[in-house]
């Protein structure tokens, strides 16, 4: 994952473009409001949930001192941290990718379950830091289910072999009567998981990762891994590894030559991403920083065309799906320091502190994952606690980062169908390597169980408000619910245990409406939400 992040920071000006896409239109008219078309009628596709996961890894504080703790005031009787399980669970996050990472490609499972005293203590060589295997596969399934969420499990193609992966499989959904659903018994767990998502390792593509091997090697042992998996269990939804970054220098190579060999086997590809404000990827530029996130789109654009190729060679009736199982921004937490465990304990490895800027990008982040839902199917937010991550916690307590807010609003309101967005926008600005980049992003859901509309907006105007007319089609929204703004005089504010609410949502002016319209005022630099009753 580290060298995953250089790689993307280093993402070329190829990747970007000479005109705004998807749904933005920076040529309409000169002057007035920027308008959004809205019609109920015009769905992109169902969202699934699935796309606002999450991710542990064993790595840092993410597990040991994050959400196990069983030295703590705060811990139940399993060591679980119950502030933190209040937070997930309150939150709704619906998957959780677990237990890495690079940590997975080394990480023997059968070390983490059994009778903890025997478990054994071992060096996790991806973080260079002490793993006590004190919490593992059973712990993770017994955690899930009290938040409420559903295990995305990594799997060790690395050291691992497809005979322990399939073995895995069996520990978790084969209900009794074999070696290894007799030993999850065993070990006091009767019930099987019936865990439904795997990942067929991960970012095997670099050079970094521990069993690192060749595209074709890959694609191979995936294969195999998959057939023996769905020898024990036919259901499993499975996600090959693909680029770990536009910033590779395999990408999309990568991914043909793998799904050449194993297409029909798995049900989803992989991508990973991660940006930063950086001298190298922004020069530091804000305005271009908050543009980034098209950048995602075109990644995804990118790696479609490739799945679609294959699926073309091998004349299937499949399509696949893509699994944006690592986003995020992180830039600062890294290098040796924030890197290397240095064969300790729960380490504090990748504590990256995120300020508003930050938040916002996220907010066009998760934009970009909404209007994909057509083939983005699982997304994970890297990682969950402590480690690159929205919530933080001491012995004390936690607080939440400045992300967490856009994350909460799209557990909260995104939900239904994507509705295809038409923007219509006279207000860009030009930002080097991308050409015109308009000011508003945009994207909506429509929930036909309750008949609400939600409205996500990006502002990337660093110094000017905008007004926004909202066009009604089909179904309009007759009734405003929800109203919030995440913004700032300072980008850079952060929030920390001694100021917790530094960065927080603030209700929103309610939009003005009438005849079939609806008009929305947005301060500069600024990410909100809207929701309407139809």
């Amino acid at each position: 994952m580290r060298q995953t992040a250089a790689a993307g920071l280093a993402c070329s000006a190829g990747l970007l473009f000479r005109k705004t896409l998807w749904g933005q239109s920076p040529t309409s008219r000169a002057g007035g409001p920027i308008r959004i078309y809205l019609d109920t009628h015009r769905t992109i596709a169902p969202l699934d949930r699935n796309v606002f996961g999450s991710f542990l890894e064993v790595l840092g504080r993410a597990i040991y001192d994050g959400i196990y703790d069983p030295g703590s005031s705060l811990s139940d009787a399993n060591g679980f941290r119950k502030d933190v399980m209040k937070e997930v669970h309150d939150l709704g996050v619906p998957l959780i990718r677990y237990p890495g990472g690079n940590f997975v490609s080394g990480y023997n499972w059968l070390d983490g379950v059994g009778p903890r005293k025997d478990r054994p203590r071992v060096l996790d060589k991806a973080w260079n830091s002490l793993n006590t295997n004190q919490f593992g596969t059973d712990e993770f399934m017994t955690w899930c289910r009290a938040v409420g969420t559903q295990p995305l499990m990594g799997l060790n193609l690395g050291t691992g072999t497809p005979e322990q992966a399939a073995a895995l499989v069996e520990y978790c959904n084969v209900e009794k009567g074999t070696r290894w659903s007799d030993l999850r018994r065993q070990n006091g767990y009767a019930e099987p998981y019936n865990v439904k998502h795997w990942c067929l390792g991960n970012e095997m593509d670099g050079p970094w990762q521990i069993g690192h091997m060749t595209a074709t090697e890959y694609g191979y042992k995936a294969a195999d891994a998959a057939r023996q998996m769905h020898y024990v269990d036919s259901s499993l939804q499975l996600v090959a590894c693909g680029s770990s970054g536009p910033g590779m220098p395999t990408y999309l190579e990568w991914d043909r030559e793998v799904l050449e060999q194993c297409y029909e086997y798995v049900d989803a590809l992989s991508l990973h991403r991660y940006v930063g404000n950086t001298p190298e990827e922004t020069g530091g530029d804000s305005g271009k920083y908050l543009a980034l996130n098209l950048t995602m789109d075109r990644q995804i654009e990118e790696t479609l065309a490739v799945c679609d190729l294959v699926r073309g060679h091998k004349r299937s009736a499949k399509q696949l799906a893509l699994s944006f199982d690592e986003w995020n921004v992180w830039y600062r937490a890294r290098g040796k320091n924030a890197e290397n465990g240095r064969e300790q304990e729960a380490p504090h490895l990748l504590e990256e502190i995120y300020n508003l800027e930050d938040a916002l990008l996220v907010g066009g982040l998760l934009i970009t994952l909404i209007r994909h839902a057509d083939r983005v199917k699982i997304a994970c937010l890297a990682q969950l606690i402590n480690v690159i991550a929205p919530i933080m916690t001491n012995a004390g307590g936690l607080f939440r980062q400045t992300i967490f807010y856009p994350y909460s609003w799209a557990l909260q309101y995104a939900r239904g169908s994507v509705l295809d967005v038409l923007v219509e926008s006279p207000s860009t600005y030009e930002v080097s390597g991308m050409g015109p980049v308009s000011h508003l992003d945009a994207t909506a859901t429509y929930n036909p169980e309750d008949g609400t509309i939600a409205l996500f907006l990006l502002n990337r105007d660093l110094s000017k408000p905008h007004q926004v007319e909202v066009n009604w089609e089909g179904k309009s929204g007759t009734q405003s619910l929800a109203s919030w703004v995440l913004n700032g005089d300072d980008l850079k504010a952060v929030n920390s245990f001694d100021a917790p609410n530094k960065v927080a949502p603030q209700a929103a002016d309610k939009p003005s409406s009438g005849a079939g319209r609806a008009v929305i005022e947005l301060p500069p630099h600024s990410y909100s939400v809207f929701q309407w009753a139809t």
